[in-house]
């Protein structure tokens, strides 16, 4: 089982970046989909973006443009560049990783890193 720890989160002002990091305990190179939630103050948790491995990625509509997803295998990491924010992406960002299993796809989530952004 990998575990997961995000670093990264932080205060900044909209329009400002930020990179956010996950580390995993074990390798990641058995995950076939790697990526980031977020949730909100009295909100779901929503998908943002993820990234297969073949490294194609896929955004929500609302982070497209503004957030880029990415893998190292070799440090067993995954990153999000987090960039022209809004107060609307304040949340506590999770990342995840999809591995196969003999009963199916096996979902592991981080413990989150909270983004605030404002003024």
């Amino acid at each position: 089982q990998v575990q997961l720890v995000e670093s990264g989160g932080g205060l900044v002002q909209p329009g400002g970046s930020l990179r956010l990091s996950c580390a995993a305990s074990g390798t990641i190179q058995s995950a076939y989909l790697m990526g980031w939630g977020r949730q909100a103050p009295g909100k779901q948790r929503e998908l943002v973006a993820h990234i297969r491995s073949g490294g194609s990625t896929q955004y929500a509509d609302s982070v497209q443009g503004r957030f880029t997803i990415s893998r190292d295998n070799a440090k067993n990491a995954i990153y999000l560049q987090m960039s022209s924010l809004k107060p609307e992406d304040t949340a506590v960002y999770y990342c995840y990783v999809d591995i196969a299993s003999n009963s199916g796809p096996v979902r592991s989530w981080g413990q989150g890193t909270r983004v605030t952004v404002r003024s």
